[in-house]
């Protein structure tokens, strides 16, 4: 929205002092350094993935686009809107609590949507919602999108497997990998697509937002940016293993294949920007004028209000320090041992969670009675935790994805009733080495039990904010079977019968230490 001022109004509108723009000014920045971890922390994904590479150009593009529009700042004069400090207030709450469930992606996007709430306080509604999709914006620099790769992998596979059954080829399919009769082919995160999504998505809103007028086709064109890529990307896996399979093997098998991804890609983008220009909808040949002016703003509002933002960005980080400094442990942790009555047996396995490393550990294998199925007891116990040592994180998983060894083959969660007690347990199927294999795990943290990582990361959140530490665990039991799971399952409630308690109070003692 452009905007021209009658010269009635800009005579009635008293001019800022410099001293107050740049306290304003300051307001917009002082977030940066004050919630200057979790600035890094969004970098440091910009650096290491290039899925996120295109956050540095976010903040570029945003004030391209305030630029388009700053003859609104004379048209508009700022004008305080004091009901965005709630906003502000839920919005730094918000930062808190997930930082105390050490919540990474939450916190960013928190700090984020500070940005434009700021803006929405000093220069008012008229003004900031005139600028609504340029601060906006700003909300694509936070690398989110990760969470999509599970099922963008499965969506693939699936594409890919239905579309080369209905060329004629026969596949044998295990979970995300699949034979034809030339070769093997599997889906892994960097065939899941989740970089064509992210890339299109952002380019997708740019370009409705610079090419259309009316919120219909701004909403359709964002709506297909999402839908074209995730078939695109079926076409393309599809594409890749057809290229492997009429060259035996010899073409896309290597990072050749990677280049006619982002080619096929391309040319998808190209053609779908192409035929939406033909319905663009151009500027207006003449700006809007402002029809009446604002009532002028009290000359000391913005000073009170650009302090009344600076005092409220700093409060959280500063809880934030209090908290953690009433939180930190500096105990070693001392892990206390767990009674098992079941005789110790060898491993059946080599097998063990890809997790981060913890400050304390237990692994042990033991078996009721010699030709039942043994069972592994992995406990790992953390305390003090941040992000390079976490329980709950992403970057935890049963597998790593480069081990080739061990696979994930699919997980649900389950309830138990060992001893009549309830019990809900997350059970994962492995395919290993040495055949599959069962395991049930469950969150340990705060002396109670989950089996989600959001709940137990509000478990966390609960537990710091009350001044009760961090200290949790993750409790594992594993048993192998040879045709059926239940034969596993059978092992794991004898054992979780005899030491569920056994584990809780060795863990209960623990925390005490």
């Amino acid at each position: 929205m452009y905007l021209t001022p009658p010269a009635a109004v800009l005579n009635a509108t008293p001019r800022l002092s410099p001293a107050v723009i740049a306290l304003m000014v300051l307001a917009l920045l002082a977030p940066f350094a004050l919630y200057f971890g979790t600035v890094q922390s969004i970098v440091s994904i910009w650096n290491s993935s290039e899925t996120f590479a295109h956050g540095y150009i976010i903040m570029p593009i945003s004030l391209w686009l305030i630029w388009r529009r700053r003859a609104n700042f004379t048209a508009l004069p700022p004008a305080p809107y004091w009901p965005a400090l709630v906003l502000l207030a839920l919005a730094g709450a918000g930062w808190l609590l997930a930082r105390a469930g050490e919540v990474q992606v939450v916190t960013q996007y928190a700090f984020v949507a500070m940005l434009p709430l700021i803006a929405l306080a000093l220069l008012g509604r008229r003004l900031a919602g005139s600028l609504a999709f340029p601060l906006l914006f700003l909300l694509f620099a936070v690398p989110f999108g990760e969470i999509f790769v599970g099922p963008l992998i499965q969506f693939t596979a699936d594409f890919t497997v239905r579309a080369v059954q209905l060329t004629g080829i026969p596949v044998l399919r295990n979970g995300t990998r699949f034979e034809l009769p030339t070769g093997s082919w599997s889906v892994v995160d960097a065939c899941s697509g989740v970089r064509y999504l992210i890339s299109s998505v952002t380019i997708g809103c740019l370009y409705a937002y610079l090419t259309y007028r009316s919120t219909a086709r701004r909403l359709l064109f964002v709506a297909l940016s999402i839908v074209v890529p995730v078939i695109a990307n079926g076409l393309r896996a599809y594409m890749i293993v057809m290229i492997g399979h009429l060259s035996n093997m010899k073409l896309a098998t290597g990072v050749d294949h990677l280049i006619y991804g982002w080619l096929f890609f391309g040319l998808v983008m190209f053609v779908m920007f192409w035929i939406g220009s033909y319905w663009r909808e151009d500027e207006a040949a003449a700006p809007r004028q402002l029809n009446g002016g604002a009532a002028p703003a009290a000359r000391a509002a913005p000073r009170n209000m650009a302090l009344a933002v600076l005092a409220l960005t700093a409060l959280w980080p500063a809880l934030a320090h209090f908290n953690d400094q009433a939180n930190y442990n500096a105990r070693p942790v001392a892990l206390a041992p767990v009674a098992l009555s079941w005789p110790a047996a060898p491993a059946f396995s080599s097998w063990q969670p890809n997790f981060m490393a913890a400050d304390a550990a237990v692994n042990r294998v033991t078996q009721a009675v010699p030709g039942t199925p043994p069972v592994a007891l992995t406990i790992l116990y953390y305390r003090n935790q941040n992000s390079a040592k976490s329980l709950i994180s992403s970057i935890n998983t049963m597998a790593a994805e480069e081990d080739n060894g061990f696979q994930q083959a699919g997980s649900a969660v389950r309830s138990e009733a060992p001893g009549g007690q309830p019990l809900q347990v997350r059970e994962v199927r492995m395919q290993g080495r040495d055949g599959p294999f069962l395991v049930w795990y469950w969150y340990w943290i705060d002396q109670q039990r989950a089996v989600s990582s959001a709940g137990g990361k509000l478990l966390q959140a609960r537990a710091k904010l009350m001044r009760r530490g961090d200290d949790g665990a993750a409790v594992m039991l594993s048993a192998p079977y040879i045709e059926q799971p239940d034969q596993a399952r059978t092992a794991l409630r004898a054992f979780l019968a005899a030491h569920l308690a056994p584990i809780d109070t060795a863990l209960a003692a623990t925390r005490g230490r």
